[in-house]
């Protein structure tokens, strides 16, 4: 297994992302949709909801797996065992604008097993076309 993957998203995120994974999350902060409210509060414009670019499958455009996924996942099998999520932590360094081409690097950093599971955790990092960090989600993956 590679241990190690970048996905750079093929053009810049743009508001409207901006504005339909805020709506899909139900967040109607006006950050996300107004300049002139944004401006007031110290940007240079709208901002993007912070977990948007956690999302791989927003702007990648990866293909989707035999399950219909169209995110990032890890080509591992662990036969007579399925996949459940384990839970994420994230570390958000700056906000992600609509002008920002987003890259994503993953890296599995530790598989272990423990009471008859298996766990994965994985870190992926975010950064945009200057090479700034944006954020870091650190992802675990358990195999029951």
């Amino acid at each position: 297994m590679n241990d190690e993957v970048s996905y750079t998203a093929p053009e810049e995120l743009g508001r409207a992302a901006i504005r339909y994974f805020a709506q899909a999350v139900g967040d109607d902060n006006p950050l996300y949709t107004d300049d002139a409210y944004a401006r007031e509060h110290g940007y240079d414009g709208v901002i993007a909801p912070p977990t948007l670019i956690c999302e791989t499958n927003q702007y990648t455009g990866l293909p989707r797996d035999e399950h219909g996924y169209p995110g990032h996942s890890w080509p591992q099998e662990y036969p007579g065992r399925r996949q459940v999520r384990g839970g994420n932590s994230y570390e958000f360094h700056q906000p992600v604008r609509p002008s920002d081409v987003i890259t994503a690097t993953w890296r599995v950093e530790k598989v272990e097993e423990k009471a008859g599971k298996v766990f994965v955790t994985s870190r992926a990092t975010y950064t945009n076309q200057h090479g700034e960090l944006l954020a870091v989600n650190e992802e675990v993956v358990v195999w029951i």
